[in-house]
């Protein structure tokens, strides 16, 4: 149920909903994200990543199973909002990749880490990089 738990607020980045999806998950990612006190958020920003490469065939995940990730890791999805798309204006171009760019940003503006295997978003001085 989401909003349920209280304290560190991490947000994830779309590869760790697929691979939780896949069942692949490291264990790293899986101990940061099991204590009580731990809310995982993840950008609407992510969900439409998924649906756009489902639908171009880069990634197989049904909205169904989308909604079957979220749920078994207890995720609150965080709006995209004005506040994150003006935190683009000055974002650094280390990272071409617009739903990236877009998770940057809401992490930037909601002041979150990212749970993340890429690379790319530790260039982003202002972010904290968890992975």
């Amino acid at each position: 149920m989401p909003g349920w738990r209280a304290g560190i607020r991490l947000l994830l980045d779309t590869q760790v909903l697929v691979l939780a999806h896949l069942g692949s998950l490291p264990a790293r990612v899986q101990q940061a994200l099991a204590p009580i006190d731990v809310a995982v958020c993840i950008s609407a920003a992510s969900l439409v990543e998924i649906a756009t490469k489902n639908a171009i065939g880069k990634l197989s995940m049904s909205e169904e199973e989308t909604n079957l990730a979220l749920s078994e890791l207890h995720v609150d999805t965080i709006a995209f909002e004005a506040s994150h798309a003006f935190a683009l204006f000055s974002l650094p171009f280390h990272h071409r990749d617009p739903f990236d760019r877009m998770i940057l940003a809401t992490a930037i503006a909601e002041r979150l880490p990212i749970v993340t295997g890429d690379r790319n978003f530790r260039r982003y001085p202002n972010v904290k990089v968890i992975w």
